[in-house]
């Protein structure tokens, strides 16, 4: 079957004719036999996200084979349409004067991601092939943090003197369309002798004047800028009350940089939310991907499963100090790990919660009294609706008033505790310097557990004679 989708490029046919239920399978036939020129179109005409799928199931030298046969132009577009963490896995594995080559495709923001997301000498390998201004600028690129303005701008932009008339501008860009191409041309950015942002010009405003006139006098004045040091959350918010598709970054002396695009922005943000997310399910060190090596991705979930390991038997401390309790009341031990779910459940809900607003800036560690307040309400209404439910279902299965009691109180009892403590964990660990969502998980289960458990047990002791 895979050989017959070879084939179909012999008699012309496209990707409706092949399958491409496995196409690691050809890629890899293909491989082996050196065809580039049918690589490259099997390639470019395979659906959209099947080019991750393939390059996930191959190995390390395969994948550095299909680099070489498809060349530096279409093998940055390939790793173009990759997930970040795919891309520079492939990039870390080739060789450096290969993944220069590669690089020198990216635009100069997408660069310094790379080089940051791969080994520390692979990328000084790769700077190394690189022009000495090149490599400069994107050791510098990449000396931003991640979630600034000079961390996910591009130094891809059009500026001009302001001694320039608008013949000298159109004049320029006309001569070095190549170089312009694939820019985002829709301001051009004017600079003083000191390369001083003084101005933008609309390219409308620039065709429609005589070449004879400066820009100067035709700018936009004294145009919004953000620093290279503003946070990304600075930044998702001036993006949410402006219509700008960029801003120019400038450093103290208002020196321009780069831009920072709203899209840039916006992957930034999503990227922020997906990393939280994976880390409250214990997946740590960054985006974990099924090609890594085995070693690494074993290595990163353990660090997490051994501390939560060490809380587990914390937690189970309290019912080996009840045993007797637990022996006498058997019943009890259908409705402990119920109680310590739906405990967990309603304090996830607050984290989520309390995660959501420190990412808008709603709330501070400072606010984390009023944060309590909130949720201690909510979690008493809901664990009296949650406690009552449970008293009734273990009546009418056992007929014990006292059960359904006990087990009722300690869940309505335990969901005000869950959810008190997922409001307000994260913005003590912020306060901290602590990473709230890594940690706020973990405290969350063994506290909720533990007091769940002992909750329970102690007041199934204090009423035993009525259970038994």
């Amino acid at each position: 079957m895979v050989f017959y989708a070879l084939r179909s490029y012999a008699v012309g046919m496209t990707t409706q004719d092949i399958v491409v239920d496995r196409p690691w399978e050809a890629v890899a036939e293909l491989v082996a036999d050196k065809q580039a020129e049918a690589l490259r179109a099997y390639i470019t005409e395979l659906p959209e996200g099947e080019a991750a799928r393939m390059i996930a199931h191959l190995d390390d030298e395969q994948r550095q084979a299909v680099v070489e046969l498809l060349g530096p132009e279409q093998s940055a577009w390939l790793l173009g349409s990759l997930p970040d963490a795919q891309t520079a896995e492939v990039v870390d594995d080739l060789e450096p004067e290969t993944a220069a080559e590669i690089l020198e495709r990216f635009t100069s923001d997408d660069q310094a991601d790379l080089l940051n997301a791969i080994d520390d000498d692979a990328a000084e390998a790769i700077l190394e092939h690189m022009t000495p201004e090149a490599a400069r600028g994107l050791r510098e690129l990449a000396a931003y943090p991640a979630d600034t303005a000079g961390g996910l701008m591009i130094t891809e932009a059009v500026t001009f003197p302001d001694t320039y008339t608008v013949g000298d501008v159109v004049r320029t860009l006309r001569q070095n369309t190549t170089q312009y191409a694939d820019m985002q041309v829709q301001y051009v950015f004017v600079t003083d002798t000191a390369k001083r942002l003084v101005g933008v010009l609309r390219m409308r405003d620039l065709l429609f004047q005589h070449d004879d006139r400066q820009i100067a006098s035709i700018m936009i004045g004294s145009p919004l800028t953000v620093r290279d040091d503003e946070s990304l959350d600075d930044l998702d918010a001036l993006f949410d009350e402006r219509a700008f598709l960029g801003v120019p970054v400038v450093d103290a002396e208002n020196r321009l940089l780069g831009i920072v695009l709203r899209s840039a922005v916006e992957e930034a943000m999503a990227d922020r939310a997906n990393s939280d997310h994976l880390k409250t399910q214990g997946i740590v060190g960054g985006e974990e991907l099924r090609s890594m090596p085995v070693r690494v991705r074993a290595t990163r979930r353990l660090s997490w499963l051994s501390v939560n390991i060490v809380l587990n038997i914390m937690a189970a401390t309290v019912i080996a100090l009840y045993q007797d309790t637990l022996e006498q009341v058997i019943a009890l031990a259908v409705f402990l790990p119920i109680i310590s779910d739906m405990s967990g459940c309603s304090g996830n809900q607050a984290v989520a919660v309390t995660m959501r607003e420190l990412t808008l800036n709603l709330i501070k560690p400072v606010d984390a009294l009023w944060v309590w307040m909130k949720e201690a309400s909510v979690g008493i209404i809901n664990g009296l609706v949650l406690g009552s439910l449970i008293a009734v279902v273990s009546y009418f299965w056992k007929g014990n008033a006292w059960l359904g009691g006990v087990v009722g109180l300690a869940l309505a009892c335990n969901t005000v505790i869950a959810v008190s403590i997922g409001g307000v964990v994260p913005l003590l660990l912020k306060r901290m310097k602590m990473d709230p969502a890594l940690a706020a998980g973990p405290i969350l289960t063994t506290v909720t557990d533990m007091c769940g458990f002992f909750l329970t047990l102690s007041l199934a002791s204090a009423a035993l004679d009525k259970l038994t």
